[in-house]
């Protein structure tokens, strides 16, 4: 009987290059972002609200980044029922608002990125150019 099962994880190096890398992508769209970095345990590896983020991105991009890390998917995937029982099923700690990336190495996910401070569209392109590039960082 196997008693323990090794997890591969976001780095806090991998986390902080995506980090900036979406501040940038946000830069280049003219929106400030908050990015938050989790682990497949949920876990805050690494978080940034950018000059002139809103107050209230911050929690959102955690939550986004909780999101896909515990579902290992995008966020916006849930159909009205579910997108809105899910906040207060968690106490708060996931949402289905789009901008949350699943981080994926060989498959299998490795963490989470929420990226949150545009409209939810604005968020999600963000999220996904900064994910694009995602693997082993040197």
């Amino acid at each position: 009987m196997n008693v323990a099962r090794n997890q591969l994880t976001v780095t806090a190096e991998a986390a902080l290059h995506l980090v900036q890398e979406a501040v940038a992508q946000g830069a280049t769209r003219g929106v400030a972002v908050s990015v938050a970095v989790v682990d497949p345990t949920m876990t805050l590896v690494a978080f940034v609200k950018a000059d002139g983020a809103t107050a209230h991105s911050a929690d959102t991009s955690r939550r986004k980044a909780n999101t896909s890390a515990s579902t290992r998917r995008p966020t916006g995937w849930m159909d009205a029922d579910l997108a809105a029982a899910i906040p207060p099923a968690t106490g708060g700690a996931l949402t289905n608002i789009a901008g949350g990336q699943p981080l994926l190495v060989d498959g299998q996910v490795v963490g989470g990125l929420g990226i949150a401070g545009g409209t939810p569209a604005q968020d999600a392109q963000i999220a996904e150019a900064t994910v694009a590039g995602f693997g082993p960082i040197s």
